[in-house]
């Protein structure tokens, strides 16, 4: 059998899947986005509109929520990866002892379910959480934090929930690194410091592009954690997409967001693959 046979024998399962899953009916919604809606009536008939993609653009409401979204993935991301890259560190090149119980400490968060970890931050953040609560007892504070509602709250919560992804990213990457590399750098007089800086850290670049990637879009288009954590006013674009969809039945402007998030995730992806060929010396 030859190799482009096999290969189609073996991405074929893989591609009807995704074309019938998740590229059928997306398509579907595609006429959908450029449909007028009219409270109370519903899809207007035989309509065809820009407005649906415009006002993301034009409205300030939409253009918020689209650069709240986009910032919150950012930082959850530059969380995850400053949290992240010394424990996938510690992991590979501590001591051996120590490599079962972090690796199981890393992983055993995405065993729990995400609403039950999101109600574990509520439970922590609330005004009557368990932060608060210690902060008041202790007097550090005289009245609680508002720690939920808004991007601190986010932030924590997804940086939780998404940091073991980052760190196994990371440890796969650092794994590849050849110890003999930075063996000779050392040899030749290069400081610890240098070492990690002008050795390591730029090999272990496609993992952190990918470990960014990954948590980047996880993020920017999550919905059960900011739906919980975020509450009904402080909304990010999976949020917003939901409350066009079931509860204002507006599907143009709901599809048309969903398009946007689309497109907004795949042109980071792109540009990121571009980044890691340079960074990595690929390109």
């Amino acid at each position: 059998m030859s190799n482009w046979k096999a290969g189609v024998l073996l991405f074929g399962p893989l591609a009807l899947l995704l074309f019938g899953v998740f590229l059928v009916p997306v398509l579907l919604l595609a006429p959908t986005s450029f449909h007028e809606y009219s409270p109370g009536v519903g899809i207007v008939a035989n309509s065809w509109t820009l407005e649906n993609y415009a006002r993301i653009v034009t409205d300030d409401y939409y253009r918020e929520v689209v650069w709240r979204t986009l910032y919150l993935g950012l930082g959850v991301t530059v969380s995850c990866l400053l949290l992240g890259y010394p424990v996938a560190y510690l992991i590979v090149r501590g001591p051996a002892r120590l490599r079962l119980p972090l690796t199981l400490l890393v992983i055993f968060p995405l065993m729990l379910n995400l609403v039950v970890r999101s109600f574990g931050w509520i439970a922590l953040l609330s005004n009557r959480g368990l932060v608060n609560n210690f902060l008041i007892q202790t007097g550090l504070i005289g009245a609680p934090l508002k720690l939920m509602f808004n991007l601190t709250g986010l932030m924590i919560g997804m940086t939780h929930i998404y940091l073991p992804f980052m760190v196994l990213m990371l440890v796969a990457a650092l794994q590849n690194v050849p110890r003999d590399v930075e063996a000779a750098a050392a040899t030749l007089g290069s400081s610890r410091t240098h070492v990690f800086t002008s050795v390591t850290l730029p090999l272990t670049a496609p993992g952190i592009i990918s470990g960014s990637i990954l948590v980047f879009v996880l993020t920017i288009s999550a919905l059960v954690t900011p739906r919980m954590l975020g509450g009904p006013t402080y909304k990010v674009m999976a949020t917003l997409i939901y409350d066009e969809y079931m509860q204002l039945l507006d599907w143009p402007s709901g599809s048309a967001l969903s398009f946007s998030l689309t497109v907004i995730a795949i042109a980071i992806i792109w540009a990121s693959s571009r980044i890691t060929k340079c960074w990595a010396g690929m390109a």
